[in-house]
């Protein structure tokens, strides 16, 4: 369907201030787990098998370019390796995938 652009729906002022409120929690959610990876408090394991929606719904590029030693280079170069697309979120990981995300960072 060329041309086809999707609507988006129309919020009232206080839908508005909810919806940025969300958002803002969520930020702040994905930011402290990003903080706990890189200081070495949580694991890789441990975030990928989180059952938050807030991890879930993060992006794979994301997370691990918030690892130690990490970038956003070396964090692509590793997803091309293990064949994970590079708009694919944590919820969106196959088993194998996972497996060998967690097998590439042991703890």
């Amino acid at each position: 369907m060329k041309g086809f652009v999707m609507a988006l729906p129309t919020l009232s002022p206080k839908q508005r201030q909810e919806a940025l409120a969300r958002a803002a929690v969520v930020r702040k959610e994905r930011a402290e787990i990003k903080a706990a990876l890189k200081s070495g408090e949580t694991s890789l394991e441990e975030v990928l098998s989180s059952t938050a929606q807030a991890v879930r719904r993060m992006p794979v590029a994301s997370l691990l370019a918030s690892m130690p030693g990490i970038g956003k280079i070396r964090a692509q170069r590793l997803m091309n390796e293990l064949d994970i697309a590079d708009n694919r979120r944590i919820n969106g990981l196959g088993p194998q995938q996972r497996d060998r995300l967690i097998e590439s960072f042991p703890a």
